[in-house]
């Protein structure tokens, strides 16, 4: 990172998580006067610190609100900065259209928004649907437009099952699918797995990646609905019908076992390690749930919760779940993972 951009990272960061509005437009727009390019300007200044938000909550140095609070502040820069005569200018191109949605139930727009901006500044026609689309409201908008491809995001592994469902659907209506997001895996095997067309890491491979050419519209006959073989086994299927049920039980027992912690701790910590296995089960991935557990590990200990919580969690977890042997055998690696 060279030393000027640094400096305007700083700049973003200060007045954003301060909760400034209108320093943190004035950061962004004097880094544009100063002769920054837009495109730069969005990836390596207002994602820099986006992404910079997601670790320090996550490391527990700032508050919920604080990272609420940058969040919507960054939002308002990309506003801005949407309406500079740089972006401006590249509505006169017509390389096509695109539309940019976050998977059903996936609430981090920003990546999504951000790719939208980039795409806009190269010339597309860009339909942003924002966060939390459901799938039949996606097809519907995709049937009506007839985009060259749909950039589908999403953050939380979590919601790979909704991923595959959205993917699945999008190609069937016969629009070729771009994949990006963290919850595809950092390879994006994830995306592989569901069967997307493409994958991108970030905003701006995806943008290059629909400018080598358009993403190819498979034939019906093509279109098996991909994925993984066992998506709808037994496990997954019994482990999503009893969640509920195994949630309750497991916070119960948490409960008598460590009474000094809060219900709204155990319950968080139950719910983020049942998702996860769901997950894991979904795509037949070991490594997705000891690396989720890795990560709910550093942020209960930043929060100071006793690491007791979630070994507990997840022996108690385990013993409700017998007969389900993949998922202790996911169970019982986190477990035995070192710390």
């Amino acid at each position: 990172m060279s030393h000027d951009i640094e400096e305007r990272v700083e700049r973003l960061w200060a007045a954003a998580t301060s909760g400034d509005e209108y320093a943190a437009a004035d950061a962004a727009l004097a880094a544009l006067d100063a002769g920054m390019p837009m495109e730069t300007l969005l990836l390596d200044v207002v994602a820099a610190v986006q992404a910079r938000v997601g670790q320090e909550w996550a490391a527990n140095r700032i508050t919920v609100a604080q990272e609420h609070t940058a969040t919507a502040i960054n939002e308002r820069v990309l506003a801005a900065l949407a309406h500079q005569p740089a972006t401006r200018a590249s509505l006169s191109q017509d390389r096509g259209r695109i539309a940019v949605a976050c998977i059903d139930h996936e609430f981090h727009a920003f990546p999504a928004r951000l790719l939208a901006e980039v795409l806009r500044l190269r010339g597309w026609q860009v339909d942003y649907l924002g966060a939390q689309v459901p799938t039949p409201h996606l097809v519907a908008h995709l049937h009506r437009t007839n985009p060259d491809a749909v950039a589908l995001s999403s953050s939380l592994a979590t919601r790979l099952p909704d991923a595959h469902a959205a993917i699945t659907a999008c190609q069937a209506a016969g629009t070729p699918v771009l994949a990006g997001g963290a919850a595809f895996g950092p390879d994006g095997r994830y995306a592989r797995l569901l069967g997307a067309d493409a994958w991108a890491p970030d905003a701006r491979a995806a943008a290059d990646r629909l400018a080598d050419g358009p993403l190819p519209r498979r034939p019906a006959a093509d279109r098996d609905g991909g994925g993984p073989a066992h998506q709808a086994g037994h496990e997954y299927a019994v482990l999503t019908a009893s969640a509920p049920e195994l949630m309750r039980g497991v916070m119960d027992e948490l409960a008598r076992r460590l009474p000094e912690v809060s219900r709204e701790v155990t319950g968080e910590t139950v719910s983020y390690v049942v998702d996860f296995l769901r997950a894991a089960l979904y795509v037949d991935d070991p490594d997705l749930f000891s690396s989720s557990a890795g990560w709910l590990t550093d942020v209960l200990a930043s929060r100071g919760i006793p690491e007791q919580v979630l070994s507990s969690a997840l022996e108690l977890l385990a013993g409700r779940l017998a007969g389900l042997t993949r998922a202790r055998e996911m169970l019982a690696g986190a477990r035995a993972a070192p710390d």
